[in-house]
């Protein structure tokens, strides 16, 4: 399966389109992740432990998105996107959102 953020694959042939996919992954706030980086905004610097929850996030999403393409019999899927929000749950806390999106397609072999 080939995931790419590109709308052409080199040197192949689309054969078919087969509808665009979309994968979810939403994680719940953490106090001490949050309490952590509340000290960064102050101090300045990375927030380590959120790039690593995003990057995790991504990959989930790219895997999640894969078995949804295979589902529809697809080889591979592009002009994948993501984005990043947020649920708000209630007034002590929010949910991260990672989506990602793209084109699921049948190469000519």
């Amino acid at each position: 399966m080939i995931l790419t953020t590109t709308d052409v694959i080199q040197g192949s042939i689309i054969q078919s389109y087969l509808g665009i996919v979309t994968a979810e992954v939403v994680y719940g706030s953490n106090f001490l992740r949050d309490f952590f980086a509340s000290i960064r905004d102050i101090v300045g610097g990375r927030t380590g432990s959120y790039e690593r929850l995003f990057e995790q996030g991504q990959r989930k999403a790219l895997q999640e998105l894969e078995q949804r393409a295979l589902r529809l019999g697809a080889d591979a899927v592009v002009g994948i996107e993501f984005d990043t929000g947020t649920i708000n749950v209630d007034q002590s806390g929010v949910l991260l959102l990672i989506t990602a999106t793209g084109t699921a397609i049948k190469l000519r072999n």
